[in-house]
């Protein structure tokens, strides 16, 4: 069992200048473009048999610069899955997961800004289908670098938790190889705007 240490936030040079360069580039991505690859790699995860399958799904709620997950949400709403989103709490060090109607219902920026409910359900971890996390980088063993606070990994980490979890990124975003530490959790699959990759259970 990792303990909240693990979780600190990596202050590795490696994820700094990773993490540096990875905002450098969504800060400089076109806008069509991005909205272009945003449709592509949602449409991906539509045509997918896990999100088929799947009737509770959590999707997260895009900051600026990061792939658009609208597609995603409004397609789950179609086909009548019930929608979690994050709500991070700082003074706890934690996030849940909370039903909401976005992109419907129009949620509040907070302080961090981040748009997420200022309430809601929260919804039980075994009944999670589907989980699609966003980062700022993936390898093509299934690691993922997140923006440094580890509410993703605590989360991922939770007892209970059954959900297929799957990073979704551009393309421009999957390198070969992340430095990694005791508490980052990888994801099982990675679905960007060209291609949908898949990692063996360990």
């Amino acid at each position: 069992m990792k303990n909240a240490q693990d979780f600190a936030e990596d202050s590795g040079p490696m994820k700094r200048q990773l993490r540096q360069r990875m905002r450098r580039l969504l800060a400089g991505m076109p806008h069509g473009t991005a909205e272009d690859k945003s449709l592509a790699a949602c449409r991906r995860i539509v045509a997918l048999e896990e999100f088929a399958a799947a009737r509770v799904v959590m999707i997260y709620v895009p900051l600026p610069g990061e792939l658009d997950t609208t597609l995603l949400a409004r397609s789950a709403r179609r086909e009548g899955k019930t929608i979690l989103v994050p709500r991070v709490y700082w003074d706890r060090h934690s996030m849940t997961a909370v039903v909401s109607d976005w992109p419907r219902e129009k949620l509040p920026v907070n302080g961090h800004g981040l748009r997420q409910p200022t309430d809601g359900q929260q919804n039980p971890l075994d009944e999670i289908d589907l989980i699609v996390t966003p980062g700022l980088a993936f390898d093509r063993l299934g690691n993922r670098l997140g923006r440094g606070g580890g509410y993703y990994d605590r989360f991922l980490s939770a007892d209970g938790l059954r959900a297929v979890t799957c990073g979704l990124a551009f393309a421009e975003q999957v390198v070969e190889k992340l430095p990694t530490g005791p508490g980052d959790r990888a994801v099982q699959m990675i679905v960007t705007d060209r291609e949908v990759l898949r990692f063996p259970a360990t």
